[in-house]
């Protein structure tokens, strides 16, 4: 089993940033790979950017040269740091984590909301 608890989400102007943390717990040895995914109203949940155990990662074209997801082994965290946000970055951010179970894990999200 993984938990996964997400924080930092809240009201930013455009052209702010924000650095969401996921709080990882559990069987973390067993973890491969974790992203952050959103999902604006209406729209269905999209991957915005992850890293592997390996330390690669992966960003949507949408968030590239703005958003870098990065990890704390140490404080077993991963983080999203937003910077040059847009109105149409408001969603709710979810944590997730793949395992070699396989099994697949979610946190509750975050809501991020871009507005003046």
């Amino acid at each position: 089993q993984v938990q996964l608890v997400e924080s930092g989400g809240g009201l930013v102007q455009p052209g702010g940033s924000l650095r969401l943390s996921c709080g990882v717990s559990g069987s973390i040895f067993s973890i491969y790979f974790m992203g952050w995914y959103r999902q604006a109203p209406g729209k269905q949940r999209e991957l915005v950017a992850g890293i592997t155990s390996g330390g690669s990662t992966n960003y949507a074209d949408s968030v590239k040269g703005r958003f870098t997801i990065s990890r704390d082994n140490a404080e077993n965290t991963v983080y999203l740091q937003m910077n040059s946000l847009k109105p149409e970055d408001t969603a709710v951010y979810y944590c997730n984590a793949l395992t070699r179970g396989p099994m697949e894990y979610w946190g509750k999200g975050t809501l991020v909301t871009v507005s003046s």
